[in-house]
């Protein structure tokens, strides 16, 4: 029973890659609807979302929730070790970025960051929400946790730039080392609903303890990124002769 329809559907993932690979289909473009692909194949939408459902894991399409399917564009190449940001990254590699501030509020520590941070309990912390789209499409959500007695009035500042650069002009402050947990997720909350995601959609999540030039831990950086927007790469010889 299964066999025809494991069958079929193969033969729908091999002539959509083709279409895809080939640039028939554009990046950003839209896929039709999945009944018009039924149709289209002659099968059933189980068929059909079968075969979408594995050449999004593949990163060749990408779904946004009550929206429907899209063509993927190339992912970005992203060191999480650079030093660049955000925007220069992105334009770099001939692409637009903008940033768009969610929040700026006083929280209490998740339970998780009072020891990476190396905090006491109950303390509080400034999260920064924001929201970054490369050629207008949200691919990045991020909260950024900051240590409040180094920022003061940090959000009276424009938040919509490079944080590293405010650091560094406002506040006299620099990166030092730093300490990554890179690690495949779901998406949850205000990041699947800010990046169009279903809920339990897959995602790639960095996280980043960072040190000043003192050597004291002055934030975390937690990034959630769709899965099909990025590509990471670590030069190993470019880190060493850097240092």
């Amino acid at each position: 029973m299964n066999e025809p329809r494991t069958t079929q559907g193969a033969a729908i993932i091999q002539a959509l890659r083709q279409q895809l690979t080939s640039q028939a289909l554009t990046g950003g473009s839209k896929l039709p609807a999945e009944r018009e692909l039924a149709d289209l194949f002659d099968t059933t939408r189980i068929t059909v979302k079968e075969a979408l459902h594995h050449l999004e894991a593949e990163g060749l399409i990408y779904r946004e929730e009550r929206r429907g399917w899209f063509v993927s564009r190339p992912r970005l190449v992203y060191n999480p070790a650079s030093r660049s940001h955000f925007h220069a990254l992105v334009a770099a590699q001939q692409r637009v970025a903008a940033t768009r501030v969610l929040s700026c509020e006083s929280v209490l520590a998740p339970a998780e960051l009072v020891s990476e941070m190396a905090l006491a309990p109950l303390s509080r912390l400034t999260r920064i929400c924001r929201l970054r789209s490369i050629d207008r499409r949200p691919v990045l959500y991020t909260e950024h946790y900051l240590i409040p007695e180094y920022f003061p009035d940090i959000g009276e500042q424009d938040l919509g730039q490079s944080l590293t650069g405010l650091y560094q002009r406002r506040y006299g402050l620099r990166y030092g080392r730093s300490r990554f947990d890179i690690c495949p997720t779901a998406a949850r909350g205000e990041a699947a609903r800010s990046l169009s995601l279903a809920e339990g959609s897959p995602v790639l999540a960095i996280t980043r303890i960072n040190y000043d030039q003192q050597g004291r831990i002055i934030d975390c950086d937690r990034e959630i990124w769709r899965h099909d927007a990025v590509r990471i790469r670590i030069d190993s010889q470019a880190r060493a002769a850097a240092s």
